[in-house]
């Protein structure tokens, strides 16, 4: 079990980073054929990026929730997520490739993504009883105190 921290935490950020939301949607459960490889694809595109640091993936979190699946990424920057998006010799683009192939728009399974540029005080999060997390687990993990204290002034930190 991850350790816990048990007073208020929250993230500093020193410099920007980039949160991407990237999910699926089971439209047609009984497509099993269809979305069994998209499915398959996210963990070995993040066991990959796991044993390369220098691509730039700071933390993830994979989400279940009815039909979708989420995963919640922090990446050093959009152009290094560009690039491993872009790159021909690692995991993503092939299965990019063979996702069109084989379900493209026919319904069955529905992708999405989502990307934010976080930048220093622009941002606000708590985190109490919780092991890093999110933001604060891409960043410096922080009490909660004096200028960090209260929302209005992480906002503005």
């Amino acid at each position: 079990m991850p350790e816990l921290f048990a007073d208020r935490y929250t993230a500093r950020l020193d410099r920007p980073v980039v949160l991407f939301l990237i999910g699926m949607r089971f439209n047609r459960l009984l497509a099993l054929r269809q979305w069994l490889p998209v499915a398959a694809a996210m963990p070995r595109m993040l066991a990959e990026l796991s044993k390369k640091p220098d691509a730039g993936l700071l933390f993830h979190r994979t989400y279940l929730s009815g039909r979708v699946i989420l995963v919640q990424q922090y990446w050093q920057s959009f152009d290094q997520l560009l690039a491993y998006a872009h790159d021909k010799s690692g995991e993503h683009f092939p299965a990019w490739a063979a996702f069109n192939r084989a379900v493209g728009t026919d319904g069955s399974v529905g992708i999405w993504h989502e990307t934010y540029l976080v930048e220093p005080g622009k941002s606000e999060c708590i985190y109490t009883n919780m092991p890093r997390f999110g933001l604060a687990a891409a960043a410096a993990h922080v009490k909660a105190e004096g200028r960090l204290a209260n929302a209005k002034d992480r906002m503005s930190a």
